[in-house]
């Protein structure tokens, strides 16, 4: 949804007269306040100066009639709430006479005057007879103040209504109406139309922001034709490289990720036997862990360890040695060959299975058909101490509940195939 910058800046107008309403009123509510508090001290003043000659002289003579009279006029002046008049008697106990005005309710905030009364009978001689109090009326200034803060509210609202509508009118014939005419042309820009300048409907002696802002677009407009009709160049300069170039690239590409795909096949593999090397066989160990935790699947590992090779190297030679050990490699491989299992060889005669999805028991069948198989082979090895030819010490470990790991698993057969060595070799202990 759009908003109008001039709506934004009447309403912050607004917002700035209403507070400045609330200051200024306040203040000059304050101002009246105090203003009508003295008028009516001072006319309290000028009724007391005005009754007390003719009340001193009524009191003295005991006029009554001339008395009453006095104080009925003074009730009569709106700004009179009340009158009391205490009269003093020799031997007496004073007299107090209050008048009333209509309405008049005891206040705090009307101011108050308090006089003596005295009365000369003869030249050099003054008695005092009395003491008059006169009580300003409240509700007159109440009534006074409220029209005081009316006028001033209904000044300061026009006042502000006026301000507020002259800059809505101001901003929306001098600026309103060229930005709106900016945004127009730059929603029309496109790389057909950059060459069709902005033109502001306005009086060429203006020289002001927006001058500037249409100057500024134009040149940018001037710039981004340059720089399309020289990418446009560009481009069709580079298109006439583009097929050649493309057609090198994808024989170099083709023959890169040949070299990529050789290269990463020797790097998983043992070089001697063509089995997975200890790389592949880390990066697929916890692959298949994952796996075996996620589907609750069995997972076994098997370790093998050629007995006496070290034996076998010194009395045949390692050329045959080598011999022997692509031969128990082809062996695993035709053995365990399904989905999933990997025959690693870890490092010279000793070597690794994983097998996912089999448990310990049928890890030790197949471990069991392995060492039949090898002694199918018969590969002779006069300086074993354990047979007349080439066997296998086998370790086999399961994958346990959690917190079990995969180091915990290959430990677990690496000390299974430690025990078969050391319980007399071409034997298998699972765990």
């Amino acid at each position: 949804m759009q908003h109008s910058l001039g709506r934004r800046l009447v309403l912050a107008t607004l917002l700035f007269c209403v507070l400045f309403i609330l200051i200024s009123t306040s203040l000059r509510t304050y101002l009246a306040w105090n203003s009508n508090l003295d008028n009516m001290r001072s006319e309290l003043q000028l009724i007391d100066q005005v009754l007390s000659a003719t009340l001193s002289k009524a009191v003295w003579e005991m006029d009554r009639d001339t008395l009453q009279t006095q104080l009925d006029s003074v009730t009569q002046a709106e700004a009179v709430g009340l009158i009391e008049l205490r009269i003093l008697r020799e031997g007496r106990k004073a007299e107090i006479i209050h008048y009333r005005a209509p309405g008049y309710e005891a206040n705090t905030h009307a101011p108050e005057l308090r006089q003596l009364l005295t009365y000369e009978p003869y030249p050099g001689a003054q008695e005092h007879i009395g003491e008059l109090r006169l009580v300003g009326r409240e509700s007159r200034l109440w009534q006074e103040l409220i029209d005081d803060v009316a006028s001033i509210l209904l000044a300061q609202v026009l006042q502000s209504l006026m301000i507020a509508g002259l800059i809505m009118w101001l901003f929306n014939r001098s600026v309103t109406v060229h930005v709106r005419h900016i945004a127009q042309h730059l929603s029309q820009v496109s790389p057909t139309t950059l060459t069709k300048h902005l033109r502001l409907l306005r009086s060429p002696r203006h020289e002001d922001e927006l001058n500037m802002l249409e100057s500024g677009i134009n040149a940018l407009q001037d710039k981004l034709a340059t720089y399309l009709e020289r990418q446009n160049h560009a481009e069709q300069a580079l298109a006439a490289h583009r097929d050649s170039l493309a057609e090198q690239v994808e024989e170099r590409t083709a023959e890169l990720r040949a070299a990529n795909e050789r290269l990463n096949d020797l790097n998983r593999r043992d070089p001697l036997t063509g089995l997975a090397n200890r790389r592949h066989f880390d990066e697929t160990k916890e692959l298949e862990l994952r796996r075996a935790r996620r589907q609750s699947q069995p997972l076994a590992v098997m370790m093998c360890d050629v007995d006496h090779f070290k034996l076998y190297n010194d009395t045949y030679g390692h050329g045959a040695g080598d011999r022997c050990l692509c031969q128990i490699a082809d062996l695993l491989s035709s053995l365990f060959n399904r989905s999933g299992e990997l025959v690693t060889r870890l490092g010279g005669e000793e070597f690794a299975i994983l097998l996912p999805g089999i448990t310990a028991e049928q890890a030790l069948e197949s471990a069991q058909r392995l060492q039949e198989a090898l002694r199918a082979l018969n590969i002779s090895h006069r300086a074993s101490e354990t047979a007349s030819q080439v066997t296998m010490s086998i370790g086999i470990a399961q994958l346990e509940d959690e917190p079990d790991d995969f180091e915990a698993l290959m430990q677990r057969a690496d000390d299974a195939l430690y025990r078969a060595k050391r319980l007399g070799r071409n034997r298998i202990i699972y765990f």
